[in-house]
């Protein structure tokens, strides 16, 4: 009120020239001096400091209110977030909040607001934090260098959308309310500037974060998965963020929440398109030493199938959708659909290739049986399966008995005809003409099929009811040869003193050991190996052949 008086006096003694420039600036000086008070010596204004002291309560008051009712309330929500415990934020009584809006008209007034919403976002962010850390967030500040591939964060980014989820629709949903509630009489920039400090503060960034550091990791195609089970989580929350986070003040949680998205379906696509060509370059590589199926037809064939699957195929035809329209273009189903088609077609080209790249005709017959019936069982009643149609699968499963036929005739099937009766029967060179030609033809039986069973004891029948099938079959073309055999001619070397030389097994530990072929090997999980001539995809599985198909790819 002094300085209004001041210059007001000034003004009229300069405007009707009723006094000299001295005294005129004597006054100025006089009013700058007031000017200067009321700046640096707040408390000296009135009354020593009584006003100020008074204000400093109100503050403190306020402070009071908000922490007092801004204590985080554990309870139980499992169909949210499973096993996690879930924490809300306990909401502000009616008359609290009446309170905090006449304590604020007060400090208004005298020009302390942005202290009143300094208190309310250090409190209120406070509170949000605490109520996060129960749900053991720490997953959200990995580095890129601080795993291999996305395999190994799986249920981290799993746990990041419910963790997501939460946040926005409890959460941050709750105090975008409660800062309308308290500030709405300011005007809806303070509120929401308030609220978009909160959001930050509270850890809204990190989430964003996350999900750029899981964009950065080494390209695979299990990424694929993940940056869809990303997508969708955001598109979750799409209306969610564009109510609470899309105002001017929440412009830095805009452009990271764009750059993620982005960042998202530009990767996704990259993998996608780049798929065909990665299982074309594994054409380069040798087969399986042990006939099995090679991870990639078993990865690729499940993985085509989760890919039509109802939880990814909508996500991922949204998502190449947006990139078709970035490059304005149009994009339709049948892209999808054939791209996918066209990896089961280079993995034919790719098993006809392997095939000839064995020395062993016989191994080879067996990797054929066993990729042909692996086509046939894991895509039969898919839908991979459904497109590719009834004659395709049909064709395969006799590819499988065709190769089987072979394989049985080329290897075990020639056993038998070493324990030939000729001579036997009908001798004329007496009981020891007899016995040789039993020794002699049970010595060449026993060397073919311990030679044939070493050498096939580290082959691999992948599927088992294939690998149970192929050796009954072999038991059968062999075991009842042998029991007639040893019933008939047995006695004749039984007394020898060589005996066990030449009746080296019995009926029964000969069909033991033929059940026990084909076993497959322990393997661990992961996608196939992918090659680099492009420069796009730089990791995967390092032993992605030697595996069995019965084992699927998480």
């Amino acid at each position: 009120m002094a300085i209004q008086w001041l210059d007001d006096i000034v003004e009229y003694l300069e405007d009707h020239k009723v006094a000299d420039d001295r005294y005129i600036l004597k006054l100025k000086q006089a009013l700058e001096y007031v000017r200067e008070l009321q700046r640096h010596e707040e408390k000296g204004r009135l009354d020593g400091g009584l006003l100020e002291a008074a204000l400093d309560r109100l503050e403190n008051e306020f402070r009071r209110l908000l922490v007092e009712n801004s204590v985080p309330l554990p309870m139980s929500c499992p169909s949210s977030l499973g096993e996690q415990p879930c924490i809300t934020p306990s909401p502000l009584p009616v008359a609290v909040i009446h309170k905090l809006q006449a304590i604020l008209g007060r400090l208004i007034a005298n020009s302390r607001l942005e202290k009143c919403i300094s208190i309310y976002i250090e409190v209120r962010s406070s509170n949000v934090r605490a109520s996060l850390q129960a749900l053991n967030l720490d997953y959200l500040e990995i580095s890129v260098s601080e795993f291999n591939d996305v395999q190994s964060i799986d249920g981290d980014i799993a746990q990041w959308g419910k963790h997501l989820e939460f946040a926005v629709k409890h959460l941050f949903e709750a105090e975008y309310k409660l800062c309308n509630d308290v500030f709405e009489r300011i005007g809806l920039d303070v509120w929401m500037g308030c609220f978009a400090k909160i959001a930050a503060q509270a850890g809204i960034l990190a989430f964003l974060q996350f999900g750029k550091t899981v964009t950065e990791s080494k390209k695979d195609p299990i990424k694929l998965l993940k940056l869809l089970d990303i997508f969708a989580s955001l598109n979750k929350l799409r209306l969610d963020f564009n109510r609470l986070f899309g105002g001017t003040a929440c412009a830095e949680i805009q452009n990271l929440t764009r750059e993620l998205i982005k960042r998202v379906i530009e990767g996704a696509c990259e993998i996608f398109w780049e798929l065909l060509r990665q299982v074309e370059l594994q054409r380069e590589t040798p087969p399986p030493s042990d006939g099995s199926v090679p991870r990639l037809v078993s990865f690729v064939t499940d993985y085509s199938n989760r890919l039509l699957g109802d939880d990814y195929k909508p996500l991922l035809s949204q998502v190449l959708v947006i990139e078709q329209s970035w490059k304005h273009k149009k994009f339709q189903e049948r892209f999808l659909i054939g791209e996918l088609l066209n990896l089961i077609k280079a993995i034919e080209l790719n098993l006809e290739a392997w095939s000839k790249a064995y020395e062993d005709a016989v191994l080879s017959r067996l990797f054929l049986m066993n990729n042909h019936w692996h086509l046939y069982k894991h895509l039969k009643g898919t839908k991979l399966g459904s497109l590719l149609g009834d004659s395709w699968l049909r064709e395969h499963e006799q590819y499988k008995e065709y190769y089987s036929a072979i394989y049985l005739r080329e290897s075990w099937g020639k056993l038998p005809a070493l324990l030939s009766r000729e001579g036997l029967i009908l001798f004329s060179g007496g009981r020891a003409t007899a016995r040789d030609l039993v020794k002699k033809r049970l010595k060449a039986f026993n060397e073919a099929f311990d030679e044939m069973y070493k050498k096939q004891s580290s082959w691999v029948v992948s599927e088992k009811d294939l690998r149970e099938k192929t050796c009954q079959l072999i038991v059968q073309a062999i075991v009842p040869v042998y029991r007639s055999y040893m019933q008939n001619y047995g006695p004749l070397v039984e007394q020898d003193s060589s005996a066990s030389k030449y009746a080296k097994y019995t009926t029964q530990a000969l069909e033991k050991m033929l059940n026990t072929l084909f076993q497959p090997k322990p393997v661990k999980y992961g996608s196939f190996k992918v090659r680099q001539p492009s420069g796009k995809f730089n990791s995967g599985v390092t032993d992605q052949y030697h595996s069995s198909p019965t084992v699927t790819t998480p």
